[in-house]
Parts: structure tokens; sequence; C-alpha cells
């Protein structure tokens, strides 16, 4: 069993194409012998997102802090808050925004894509 504190992780800005003011930390990845599953925690900044993309697998989100926008794959913007989580399917194009002043932060686990 592996137990860690989340504040000690270090967060990095995400430098892919599409993404503004996006941070994000490995909670457990392969590095703590994790195989199958990733989990990740995303901080978007004020008017921050991420591409509006899809992938191969599905994801689920818990909505940790704040509040943000999902935009859907018909564009169709959703609000959503501290409290609320999210399945999103494989190949459903989304896209996270922050048009808000404070940060919205959420967790994000996804299967290994290099399984």
């Amino acid at each position: 069993m592996i137990v860690k504190n989340n504040g000690d992780m270090p967060e990095a800005p995400v430098k892919e194409e599409k993404v503004k003011n996006v941070l994000m930390k490995i909670l457990i990845g392969p590095d703590d012998g994790s195989h199958n599953i990733i989990m990740r925690h995303f901080k978007v900044l004020s008017e921050g997102h991420s591409p509006f993309h899809s992938h191969p697998h599905e994801h689920v989100v818990k909505i940790e802090k704040g509040k943000g926008i999902v935009v859907r794959e018909t564009g169709e913007e959703v609000l959503v808050s501290q409290g609320q989580s999210l399945l999103i399917e494989e190949n459903e194009t989304h896209q996270f925004k922050n048009p808000f002043s404070e940060p919205f932060e959420f967790i994000c686990t996804i299967l290994n894509p290099e399984k």
C-alpha cells in the first residue's frame, strides 16, 4: 500500500498545444506501482482551459474546489462545482474552462494509456 500527502506533491504547468493556465500533478501513477490507472489533480487558473479534445479511454472526474465549465461535444457549456462528479465516455469530445477568478480544481482518473 502506498499513502501519499497530496499537498506535498509538485504541480507543473501542462505544456500542450491549446492549453492555457492549467497545472497538474500525478497523485498516483506508474511511479507508485499503479500499472493500470492514473489519478491526476488539475488546477485550472482564472481564464484557463484544456483543449477541446477526445481520447480513446473514458475517465472519471471529481470536482474538488471552485467551479468551472465543462464543454460537451455539442458545444453546450455546463457549470460544474465542488461536490459533483462526471463520467466522460471514450471518444467523447470535451473541454474544461475557468472563466472565474478563483481556481477550478478537479481529480481526473484514467486508465494508463500505455496499457
